[in-house]
């Protein structure tokens, strides 16, 4: 079905169409029932989202960021394969790319894909752009955000957060790297150090590093 359904997307001009009907569409999508397979939802993230947001030279408008969210809170596996995946290996600074990675795991993933953003970040050569990204990743395992109603859009997760939480739930919904993941981190760190000796983000990200895990760095 997957030459059918790119054949459908282009002749819908999916990764063309006004951003605002785009937002309809992914509610729409949302309510399918039997939910998409992988191969279907990695297809439509590519038509969606992909073009428009590797094309990005400003903030992305409420209307994409909406549609985007609403994806990400059923489909975010594909997505991340597709898009971020993309992002990450894509030359060049891309900053209005990276601050929009940096927001969806912030505000949107679920915790499986946030440690799945920060593999992909380690399976790429570091670079400055990358920096900010597992700086967003280790945000998450200090603020530890609970998951909240997946349809919630961005900024209404961001309130949810910040005022609706108390300190035993904090430590309740605390999220932890993985053991291999967090070790995979820490190489590459220390692999790359003399590539970084001035950079600001860097620093920031290994003493970030070194607070949250200090009992497991010697």
């Amino acid at each position: 079905c997957c030459p059918q359904l790119e054949g459908l997307c282009s002749f819908l001009q999916l990764s063309t169409c006004p951003e605002h009907l785009l937002v309809c569409f992914c509610s729409w999508l949302l309510a399918l029932t039997p939910d998409l397979s992988y191969t279907s939802a990695a297809i439509l993230a590519e038509q969606l989202f992909l073009r428009r947001v590797l094309s990005l030279t400003q903030p992305p408008s409420r209307h994409l960021m909406a549609a985007l969210a609403s994806f990400c809170s059923k489909y975010s596996q594909p997505f991340c394969r597709v898009l971020v995946a993309a992002v990450l290996q894509e030359p060049g600074e891309g900053a209005e790319q990276t601050k929009l990675v940096c927001e969806l795991v912030e505000e949107c993933l679920e915790p499986d894909c946030v440690r799945l953003v920060l593999s992909q970040v380690l399976e790429v050569p570091l670079s400055e752009k990358l920096l900010p990204v597992a700086q967003a990743v280790l945000g998450r395992q200090v603020r530890g955000t609970p998951l909240v109603p997946p349809r919630f859009p961005c900024q209404l997760q961001q309130c949810w957060s910040k005022n609706q939480l108390s300190s035993p739930l904090v430590a309740l919904f605390q999220e932890v790297l993985p053991p291999e993941l967090f070790d995979l981190l820490v190489l590459t760190l220390c692999r790359q150090a003399p590539a970084f000796a001035t950079s600001l983000n860097y620093a920031k990200l290994v003493m970030a590093v070194l607070t949250m895990y200090q009992s497991q760095v010697s």
